[in-house]
Formats: C-alpha cells, structure tokens, sequence
C-alpha cells in the first residue's frame, strides 16, 4: 500500500481489512475466526468483527464455527465483469459462434437466485421475453443458471438452494429440491448443461463455464434452439462441441492458461 495515499488522509483503513478478511475466506474450505486472522494478517478480536458483519449483510455464512463466503459476495465482482472485463473479452467469440452455429448466444454471470446477461449476439428472437444485456432469469430454469449453481461449492450452493422458490415457469420445469440437486450434480460432472423447455415451451438452451485461474466458475456462455427445429440430440452432436471450444477460448483470452475443453 502507498503510504503517500496513507498519509494522504483517504485511505479508509476498515475497508482495507474488509476486503482482507474477504480475500481470506476466498479458499476452498470454510475457516475458523483463528484461520482467517492468520490470513488475513489482522487480530482475532479484529477479525471477528469483520467476520459477524459480513455474516450479517450476507456475505458470509457460518456452520460448526467455521465461516465461508455466500454467493452473494459475487455482487462485489459484477461491476467488473460488467465492464471491461469479460463482456469485452467474449464478444468476438460470441460472434464468431453464432456465425458458425446461426444460433443465438449470451453469457450470464450469477447474482443471487438470478442469472444476469453480460453479453449477448442474437440470430432471430426465439423467446417471448426479450433478452438484452442486463436482462434477469431465475437461475434454476436456465442452463446458465445450471452451470453457475453447479460450480459452486456444496456449501455455497445449499444455501442459495435454501432460498429458491421453484415455480414452474413452463410444463416441463423441475419443480422440487431433489430433482434440481440431482441435475446440478450431472452437469457438474459432465461438464454442460441442456434444458429443455423448462425456462419457456418451445425453447431448448445449452450451456457450458467459463472458469477463473483457479478453476472457478465465473460465468457461463450458451446457445438457444428453437424446439421444433433442433432436437436435444442434434444439440449434443452439433452444438455442444463449439460451444465448449468457445468456452475455452474465452477463458484462454482472460487469461486462464490452457483451455480444459
């Protein structure tokens, strides 16, 4: 830290350890209050306080005594991906997809319950919402959505399922906790996620993630169909190669390394 900007009387000192117990929760593992003051380089006392007010905005969880972050400390990093970050990245890809596919495509980052677009190349509108950036989805009906709930961790993802309404938006959505658990764990395995009609009648969708340096999900990117025109296995042996040789150039473009696809 600059000490210039220390002495200048601007530097908020409680921020800064804020976002240093937040980046001390950033493991893959929940973390005693000792734990996280050791990473955080801060006091125990110091610390707990950080913690319990972050557990109190909703930032962060605590079971057993141990602590971690909830989804919704993903809010913190919207902005960025919203700016010049992803969105800008992705773009030629997205486009060079859609071109080759003649199928629209987005990528959505997970707020919440909810999935927000970040970026978007249309063919022809195929829904009866109309899709934009910065438009909203429930994230359970979607296959980005699926893809983003899958890669959460267990904890993470129980607790945002804990607060999930699922309310058939369509004939064939899932509707129960089991259900939706049982297909976040294959897509999770396999890597991609297919709906079939469930956000909206007549719209099947395919989506695959895009991961950080640490192999995170950060986001997702996905092609929609027209039901009556291409079919669940049409998708699998036509589209979903593409769409995963997308996700790995994005990734490679932000800098990931080595695309896993």
């Amino acid at each position: 830290m600059s000490e210039t900007i220390a002495a200048s009387g601007h530097f908020v000192q409680s921020l800064s350890r804020g976002l240093a117990v937040i980046r001390a929760l950033d493991g893959p593992e929940p973390m005693t209050l000792s734990d996280v003051a050791r990473a955080s380089e801060l006091s125990r006392a110091t610390s707990r306080r950080f913690v319990l007010t972050l557990e109190q905005l909703g930032y962060v969880q605590q079971s057993g005594g141990r602590f971690a972050l909830t989804p919704r400390v993903l809010e913190l990093g919207f902005a960025y991906l919203s700016s010049l970050g992803l969105p800008d990245v992705a773009q030629p890809h997205l486009e060079r997809l859609v071109e080759q596919v003649r199928e629209s495509s987005s990528i959505s980052v997970l707020d919440g319950e909810s999935v927000v677009y970040v970026a978007r190349v249309p063919t022809r509108r195929i829904m009866n919402v109309v899709i934009s950036v910065g438009t909203r989805l429930p994230a359970y009906a979607t296959s980005m959505g699926r893809v983003l709930l899958a890669g959460l961790d267990p904890q993470e993802r129980a607790a945002l399922l804990d607060q999930l309404e699922l309310v058939p938006l369509a004939h064939e959505t899932i509707t129960t906790r089991a259900q939706l658990e049982a297909e976040l764990e294959r897509v999770r395995e396999q890597g991609y996620a297919i709906v079939d009609q469930e956000l909206e009648s007549g719209l099947r969708s395919v989506a695959a993630p895009i991961r950080d340096r640490r192999r995170r999900v950060v986001a997702a990117v996905n092609l929609a169909v027209q039901a009556a025109q291409v079919s669940v296995e049409e998708i699998r042996r036509s589209l979903l190669g593409p769409l995963l040789s997308t996700a790995g150039a994005i990734e490679h473009d932000l800098g990931v390394g080595a695309s896993p696809h």
